[in-house]
């Protein structure tokens, strides 16, 4: 029926998440965090291995003769975001928190780590902690770095807590599961000119301004309806003075995508109708773009072990979802090796329930014995200990 963590196990977990909490570090800057992840897993008896992607560290542990391993990836960044939440390990960093439960997610391998020094299985395991996953592509940069030359691995996994979802639902959709992930910024140049006199000038404001509008139909006509796509301005900035038309005026925002020839094709007409939107307002448009993540699919074979496992755990549900159209650079790992990346509800059941990137969003705790459980369910229902006659 899968294993289940102790109360005691479960307390001292949380104990973990919240000192996490409390000490939150941005992407490629988690050197406590990781230094108090290797002091664990060296404790435990874990090979450690580190210098991937800066912070970034493996723990190996291997029990019987199978050669067969897999990895499990937690990510370990903060975010940007002063913390909005009155808990009372509430981050003591300004502007930093752990707005998006990556400390959950390392309170949870850490406890299954430890947990299964003393259970049986056939193989290796490694548990992954990635830096950077908030878009500064923390996976990537590990990969580079020769994570998976070092640490060759059957199949990848990964977990992110789901707010959306009720505690207790697991999904492992069999192919896409997050989406591709482009960034843009548009300099649209002008002439300044007062603003009693536009005449004079070229306006940088109205041809940004037609340019937002304009963008949308990259979605609304160039794309086929039947598949995916979103366009999303984020910014505009642009003018100092009430009665000064300005030089210039930066757009920024990002792309989403998950066929391949549609990413081309946003990237493609996103610099076309820049360029022509403002020279036919007297303007010109200096279009940087960048495709920072590709999309998430899982390996169907492994989602369905996933699936397989979770459905004969007592406390966890595999239900359906639609795909996000939010990115995560779990998609290396995936791009690289077979895994599946899956969501775990975490929904308060009262009181507020704030999304993922909330100035007061907290971890849902009830989630961390479910992620743990399962991670050494999944680990003893893929590195299987041979019956006894069998052996």
């Amino acid at each position: 029926m899968g294993y289940e963590l102790s109360n005691d196990q479960v307390a001292e977990a949380v104990n973990w998440r919240r000192h996490l909490h409390e000490n939150p570090e941005l992407g490629f800057e988690e050197k406590e965090t990781s230094a108090f992840i290797a002091s664990k897993l060296s404790e435990w008896g874990y090979e450690v291995t580190g210098g991937y992607g800066k912070t970034g560290l493996v723990g190996t542990l291997k029990k019987g003769t199978s050669h067969q391993v897999i990895g499990i990836r937690a990510d370990m960044d903060a975010l940007p975001i002063t913390e909005g939440t009155s808990a009372p390990y509430a981050s003591k960093t300004p502007g930093v928190m752990h707005a998006c439960g990556h400390d959950g997610h390392v309170a949870s391998a850490l406890a299954a780590a430890k947990a299964l020094v003393d259970q049986d299985f056939d193989g290796t395991v490694k548990f992954i902690f990635q830096p950077a996953e908030e878009n500064e592509g923390g996976a990537r940069v590990m990969i580079e770095d020769g994570l998976f030359e070092d640490h060759d691995v059957h199949a990848v996994f990964g977990m992110h807590n789901w707010p959306a979802l009720p505690v207790g639902t697991l999904v492992a959709r069999a192919d896409q599961m997050m989406a591709a992930f482009g960034t843009f910024e548009i300099i649209v140049k002008g002439k300044g000119a007062h603003g009693a006199m536009p005449h004079e000038g070229a306006d940088p404001v109205v041809a940004a301004s037609q340019l937002v509008t304009a963008l949308q139909t990259i979605s609304s006509r160039n794309v086929s309806p039947l598949l995916s796509a979103v366009v999303s301005v984020t910014q505009i900035h642009g003018g100092d003075a009430w009665n000064v038309i300005p030089e210039q005026v930066v757009l920024r925002g990002t792309t989403r995508w998950f066929d391949e020839e549609v990413g081309e094709r946003i990237e493609k007409r996103v610099a076309e109708v820049a360029v022509s939107i403002a020279g036919a307002l007297g303007c010109e448009a200096i279009v940087d773009y960048l495709v920072r993540y590709p999309a998430t699919i899982n390996d169907a074979t492994q989602a369905e072990v996933v699936r397989t496992t979770a459905a004969q755990l007592p406390y966890l549900r595999v239900v359906d979802a639609l795909p996000s159209m939010a990115a995560e650079d779990f998609a290396f790992m995936l791009r690289d090796k077979p895994g599946c990346y899956f969501w775990l509800g975490a929904a308060r059941s009262k009181g507020e329930n704030p999304g993922l990137h909330s100035s007061k969003y907290d971890f849902n705790d009830e989630v961390l014995p479910l992620a743990a459980s399962f991670w050494i369910s999944l680990v003893q229902s893929i590195l299987k200990v041979a019956d006894r006659d069998d052996r």
